[in-house]
This record gives structure tokens, C-alpha cells and sequence, in this order.
């Protein structure tokens, strides 16, 4: 049984939950420092408009007992803070999502945590924001956090700010306080560049001052209380005003009559007789059909899942935009955004990651930082990556051109996040500004010699031969030995070592991790190019990392790439030490070398795998070309 229930519930369900179902619905998040008490708001706003049920309550008063940090009193957080380990810090970790509803509205609020190194979970919960609720401890005024969340909800385009003044009743409610960190922030907005409407509240979420009900302690304050501005505020950016945008999650064609594009509404209207295009193929045609959850309609609007049939047999794949035709959306491969990075692990410019966006998937390599954004002066500085919670400007290139629009105009088609390759786990998220200039000018060329062909007058199948390991452990001798052994045969070969690359095409690369992954960035390209030719290309770095050796992988077809692990004992390899590397490691004098001062991360599964502290370097090329004559790489 519910703590609270309306009188038309009790009279009349049916009525109650068709009034529920037409409410508008709010979604709000709350965010600020550590501290600043935005887990009791939350549950002084459940706990006042009477939505805790019964047993709810009940827990409340143990767990209050048990956990609380306010004595004998109710401890409110604790409705939030659902996580065990936030009940023994005290902190917020997670995002943690509530509903509720009051007689005039329905609430979403996302509770986001302080902590700078959770700034990725206030990103996440920000992301589908129409409010953010900033709150402010009265005596700490503006912290560095403040400063961070209001920059990325500016930068989300969240337009509609609460600030509340909180913990008003430990500054004795002062109004001088609360109207200068009123100003203060005014200012803070200012230099963010955004113009959002403003409207600060005092407030004590512990004593419940200005939540619900008007606070008789601050009687110079004559604005309204959170729960009225959070009711009556007007949310602009109605996505249905926006141009039509469809991105296709579904090709829907259960018989040889029906052809459907099915997705969820990213912006716009659309009905029976619209004219509309499909992006980036830039096809046109007419709406026919709009089928919605229930039955065939004459249009929909933003938020709805429909499935449109159109007028002509026209490509449409899962990942297109189907746009309004005199609105369309921007296409390319290439643009600006802004990343928030989410990763304990830097971003590495020239790394590949997975990028999904409102028209799917593709590969993604982000270019080095525009700038990053210093937090707490807001200025632009120089920047080589980015750490985890640092926020700048990169250019993004994508494997294939998509549909997007600049997140200003819609957050939904111009929103993205990145995903690692090899974990599949969220590293960044994305607001695209504008295509670049490239995605327009540069096309490929067709030739009319291709692999195939010069392929053919060698006689042989193109491949790529990478060999992997710490240095010292005999890469570079075996690659060799198997570069002679192939030419003895008449294969047309060519060797890339990373010695010598780093005389010529990589000479301007460092040691540090960032540079390692570059490096290798540019050998896989020239690598694949080599396999264009026709060549049996032979590559023998270090590439310690994963990711550059999977995007090495991806660049060539199927078949064509053969990792080999030499895989020597660090102590064995720092026992040859032929160049003396390891001892000038160990004296640092060798920053970030592999194996002492950087990480080598081993292959899970490389193709071959060869131990040199068993084998001598020419029992190891044996077994090399064993493997390219198995596979159809050379003839046996």
C-alpha cells in the first residue's frame, strides 16, 4: 500500500492513470560537488510530495538506524543511494535514476555523482537532460566540480539551469551569500558562452526549506520553491519542431511485398505523401506508409517508433538517415566534436576506435586535440590526448561516410560515444560542431591496375607478416632469414623494420606511448599499401599495444594478415640486449621502454608463436614459411 495515494486514484483508477498518461514528462539531473547534498534533495522531493511507499519507509527508518549520517533523523540520501559501498562512503558512484510524478507533471532525475573521477557517469546521466539541477554548498560557494558539470551541461545543451543554494541553514540564511554565488555563477555562464536560462533557489534539502513549501526562515526570498519551477517550467527544443530525421535501425521485409525502414524518430514530423531522402546515398522517393506501435497512421512525430514504406525500390540500409528532402542532413567522413574522455587509459590520437551514432557504427580515428578545455580557468590549451574526464576538440575520421547533424541542432543525430575494439567498453562521448573540408574534396581514384592484377604478374598472394615481440627477442633476424628464404624462391617481398622506418617516414616520432601508437598507425597504412602492390610485406616492431596491432589487422582483407609472436622471457631479451637498450632503460635514461618503463601487451591469439629461447632464428623462419606454404601464400 502506497504512503500517499490521490483521491481520484481511490475513486476512479481508470481515470487516474489516463490523467498519469497525459502529463508532460521532465527528465532532470542533479549534479555539484561532493557533498553538496544531492541525494538528500532528491529524497526530500520523494519524500515530501508523498511517493514512498510504505515498506520503502519502513527500510528508510533501519537503514537511517543503521547507515544514516543525521543521528536520530531520517538520513532522505538514503532513498538514493541504492549502492552498498555509496551507504559506507557516503558518496554517490553511480547514476542513479528515479521516477516520480506530482498531480501536474511526470519526473525522470538522474542522480550524478561528485567525485571528479565519476565526472563520466554525470556525463552519462546529463546526456538526456532537459534540466540540470546544480546544486551549490552555501559555504563553499563555486568549486572546480561546479565548474566542470556546468561546462559539459553547456556543452549537452542542456538550456534550463536550476542553481540551488543548498545547506542555507549552516550560513544562518544569509542572503548575501546566497546572491553573491548567485552572481558568481551568472558570471560562470557568462564565460561558458552559452546563454541558459538561469533560476537560483536557496534551499536546505535537510530542512526542507524552498523544496516543496516555502521556507519561513528566508523570508527576503519571493521566488518559487524547486518543486514549483520544476513543474511549471517550459522545456524549449521540442524535437517535433525540428527537421525529419529517421536514422534506419531495421530493414523490416517479411515477404516479397513488403519493404519497410524501421527506427525511432530523431527530430520532426513526418506523413503519407512526404518527399524524403536517404542519406549519404542522397536518394530520394515519397513517404507511402508510416506503421506505427498499433496500426497504419497518417504520420509521426520525434520519440515515436515507426516503420515507413516509400514510393520507389530504392537502397536503404540499416545505419542510413531517411531526412526530410528540404532539410537534409549533413554527410561525411570526417568532422570536429568536442570528446568528454570516460577511460582510465589515454586517448591515443591515430588509435581506431568503434563510434556509434544515430546511423549506426563505424570506425573511428580520433586526430590530435584542437586544445583541451582547462576547467578551472575555461581556457583553451595546447594538448598532445587526453586523460580520463579531460574535455577538447579533436577531428574524428570515420572508415565510411554517415549522416549527422551539428549536436547543437539535435542531440540525437549529432551525439556519439567510442567504444574500445578489444573490450567493447565506453571510452568517450562526442557532440559533433561541423563536417571538415575533407569528407568534401577528397574522393577515391580508380585505377584500372588493382591488387588482383599485380598480384598476378608476381604469382603469388599479397600478405602482410607482422612480427611482434620485446626488443631483443630476435624480431628483426628472423624476418630477415624469412625474407631471404622467400626471395631464394622468386616471391616479391618487402621488409618494414622499426629501425629503419624510424630514419625516414617516422622520424618524427617520440617514445611515449602516444607516439608508439602513431608509429605504428602510419606502418600498418604503408603496409597496406604494400599488399596493394602485391607484396609479401614483412613488419617487424615491437607494437606493443593490442589496438594498433588489431587496426593493422583490420586495414588488410581476410587472410591476408599473419601475426607472429616471437615471444621471448623479458629476462632473456634484457640478457642479449644487443643495442645495450635495456641497461640505458634500467639507468633511465630510456624512458617508456618496452618491457621496463611501458607496458607490452601480449597477443591472445597471434597465428603463429615462436619461443627463440627453444628455436634457433632459422628453425624459426623455417616454421614461418611452413606456415605461408599451409596457407596458400607461397607455393610449397
Amino acid at each position: 500500500m502506497a504512503h500517499y495515494a490521490s483521491d481520484l486514484a481511490a475513486d476512479d483508477i481508470a481515470a487516474y492513470l489516463k490523467s498519469h498518461e497525459q502529463k508532460s514528462l521532465l527528465r532532470f539531473l542533479t549534479c555539484g560537488s561532493v557533498d553538496d547534498g544531492k541525494s538528500t534533495l532528491i529524497g526530500r522531493l520523494l519524500y515530501e510530495s508523498k511517493l514512498v511507499f510504505e515498506d520503502q519507509l519502513d527500510a528508510l527508518y533501519a537503514d537511517s538506524h543503521k547507515s544514516g549520517t543525521q543521528g536520530n533523523r531520517l538520513d532522505l540520501a538514503l532513498l538514493v543511494d541504492g549502492l552498498a559501498s555509496e551507504r559506507e562512503q557516503g558518496i554517490t558512484i553511480d547514476v542513479a535514476y528515479r521516477f516520480f510524478s506530482t498531480e501536474k507533471r511526470k519526473f525522470i532525475v538522474a542522480d550524478t555523482p561528485g567525485h571528479e573521477q565519476y565526472t563520466r557517469n554525470m556525463a552519462t546521466g546529463a546526456s538526456t537532460a532537459d534540466l540540470a539541477i546544480i546544486l551549490v554548498d552555501a559555504r563553499k560557494g563555486i568549486l572546480t566540480q561546479t565548474r566542470r558539470h556546468s561546462f559539459i551541461v553547456s556543452r549537452l545543451g542542456i538550456r534550463n539551469i536550476v542553481v540551488a543554494v543548498n545547506k542555507m541553514d549552516l550560513v544562518d540564511y544569509d542572503a548575501a551569500v546566497f546572491r553573491r554565488i548567485e552572481r558568481e555563477y551568472r558570471l560562470l555562464a557568462r564565460a561558458l558562452g552559452t546563454e541558459p536560462d538561469i533560476t537560483a533557489i536557496p534551499i536546505s534539502a535537510l530542512e526542507g526549506d524552498n523544496v516543496i513549501e516555502p521556507g519561513a526562515s528566508m523570508p527576503w526570498y519571493d521566488g518559487p520553491t524547486l518543486m514549483d519551477h520544476l513543474e511549471q517550467v517550459e522545456i524549449g527544443g521540442d524535437r517535433s519542431d525540428k527537421p525529419f530525421r529517421l536514422p534506419v535501425q531495421w530493414v523490416n521485409r517479411p515477404n516479397l511485398d513488403f519493404r519497410g525502414f524501421a527506427g525511432q524518430i530523431a527530430g520532426g514530423f513526418v506523413g503519407v505523401g512526404d518527399p524524403v531522402t536517404v542519406l549519404p546515398s542522397g536518394r530520394q522517393s515519397t513517404v507511402t506508409g508510416v506503421i506505427g506501435a498499433n496500426d497504419d497512421a497518417q504520420g509521426a512525430v520525434a520519440g515515436q517508433s515507426v516503420t515507413l514504406t516509400l514510393a520507389d525500390e530504392i537502397d536503404v540500409s540499416r545505419g542510413d538517415m531517411i531526412v526530410g528532402t528540404g532539410a537534409p542532413a549533413q554527410t561525411g567522413d570526417r568532422f570536429e566534436a568536442t570528446i568528454i574522455w570516460m577511460a582510465d587509459e589515454k586517448m591515443f590520437p591515430g588509435r581506431a576506435y568503434q563510434i556509434k551514432t544515430g546511423s549506426g557504427t563505424a570506425q573511428a580515428t580520433l586526430g590530435p586535440p584542437k586544445h583541451r578545455v582547462d576547467i578551472n580557468t575555461l581556457a583553451e590549451e595546447p594538448a598532445r590526448d587526453l586523460a580520463l574526464n579531460e574535455i577538447g576538440v579533436c577531428p574524428v575520421t570515420l572508415d565510411r561516410t554517415i549522416a549527422f547533424d551539428p549536436y547543437d541542432d539535435n542531440r540525437e543525430t549529432g551525439g556519439f560515444i567510442l567504444i574500445d575494439k578489444l573490450t567493447n567498453a565506453t571510452v568517450g562521448m562526442g557532440m559533433i560542431h561541423h563536417a571538415l573540408n575533407r569528407s568534401d574534396n577528397i574522393h577515391w581514384q580508380a585505377t584500372d591496375i588493382g591488387k588482383i592484377e599485380r598480384a598476378q604478374m608476381k604469382g603469388q598472394r599479397p600478405c602482410v607478416v607482422w612480427f611482434t615481440g620485446l626488443s631483443g627477442s630476435g624480431k628483426s633476424t628472423i624476418a630477415n632469414l624469412v625474407e631471404k628464404k622467400l626471395a631464394a624462391n622468386q616471391a616479391h617481398t618487402m621488409l618494414l623494420d622499426g629501425d629503419n622506418v624510424r630514419h625516414g617516414l617516422n622520424k618524427d616520432l617520440g617514445f611515449s606511448d602516444a607516439d608508439r601508437v602513431e608509429n605504428i598507425r602510419r606502418v600498418a597504412e604503408v603496409a597496406r599499401l604494400m599488399t596493394e602492390a602485391g607484396l609479401i610485406t614483412l613488419v617487424s616492431f615491437i607494437s606493443p599495444f593490442r589496438a594498433e596491432r588489431r587496426l593493422a589487422r583490420d586495414l588488410v582483407p581476410d587472410g591476408e594478415f599473419f601475426l607472429v609472436h616471437v615471444d621471448t622471457p623479458l629476462e632473456v631479451a634484457e640478457q642479449r640486449d644487443p643495442k645495450g637498450l635495456y641497461k640505458k632503460a634500467r639507468a633511465g635514461r630510456i624512458p617508456n621502454f618496452t618491457g621496463i618503463g611501458s607496458a607490452y601487451e601480449r597477443p591472445e591469439k597471434p597465428d603463429l608463436r615462436i619461443d627463440t629461447s627453444a628455436l634457433s632464428a632459422d628453425e624459426a623462419a623455417n616454421r614461418v614459411i611452413g606456415e605461408l606454404v599451409a596457407r596458400g601464400i607461397v607455393p610449397g
